[in-house]
């Protein structure tokens, strides 16, 4: 199941000999400074957090900084793919093998993403700063073509394959592009309560893969 995981979330190495002491030296900085940077957008937002104050956390040189992620924006990006994928490890938890009826397993996955969202600070803090219109993390979640929404998208496009191997690869991709869409603006800015979003979202993505199935048997 783990290694099913890591495959379908894409945020795990595999099985590798041991590094070089120059590269283990380099891994285990740059966990250093994301850690620190972790902590210190936990406690302040990240607005406030420097590439200084980051340094000086993980007690590396800021030069050191400056040549493992270039800038903060670099930085910052590093520090949300590296929270989300392992946020999106959960989902696939979720997912697989998951509730046998369809529509009540996609409901509990986006119902985890609604609830745990609050449970992970980097991801809450990027929400909270987002519903009072600022923070330069929030692209990371919801750009269109980032790794970020990417991963999101292929997780539960591989998933609808696996429930809906009827269904065309468009639709498959075109559903879970609504799917992951919706559910971030829902994050961001909640209409509901998690648990009737979730529901709502389910209830219409099933609804449009079997429109679009008649649609498609139509043609035929």
């Amino acid at each position: 199941m783990a290694d099913e995981r890591r495959r379908r979330t894409n945020c795990l190495a595999g099985e590798e000999s041991p590094d070089p002491p120059r590269i283990a030296w380099r891994k285990q900085m740059r966990a250093s400074v994301l850690d620190a940077a972790h902590d210190l957008t936990c406690e302040a937002g990240w607005d406030r957090v420097s590439l200084s104050a980051v340094a000086a956390r993980a007690q590396v040189s800021r030069p050191s900084v400056y040549k493992e992620f270039g800038n903060r924006a670099n930085l910052g990006r590093a520090l949300v793919v590296r929270e989300t994928r392992q946020f999106l490890a959960g989902v696939a938890d979720t997912l697989y093998p998951g509730l046998p009826e369809s529509q009540a397993c996609l409901e509990a996955a986006i119902l985890y993403v609604l609830e745990e969202a609050d449970n992970q600070p980097v991801i809450r803090a990027v929400i909270a700063a987002a519903r009072h219109g600022s923070d330069s993390l929030l692209p990371y979640l919801t750009a269109r073509a980032d790794p970020i929404f990417d991963a999101g998208r292929s997780l539960v496009q591989e998933w609808l394959g696996t429930r809906y191997p009827e269904q065309h690869t468009e639709t498959l991709e075109m559903t879970a592009d609504v799917i992951v869409r919706m559910t971030i603006s829902h994050l961001i800015l909640p209409a509901d309560e998690p648990h009737i979003t979730a529901r709502k979202l389910a209830v219409a993505a099933v609804k449009l893969l079997q429109r679009q199935h008649h649609v498609d048997g139509d043609i035929r």
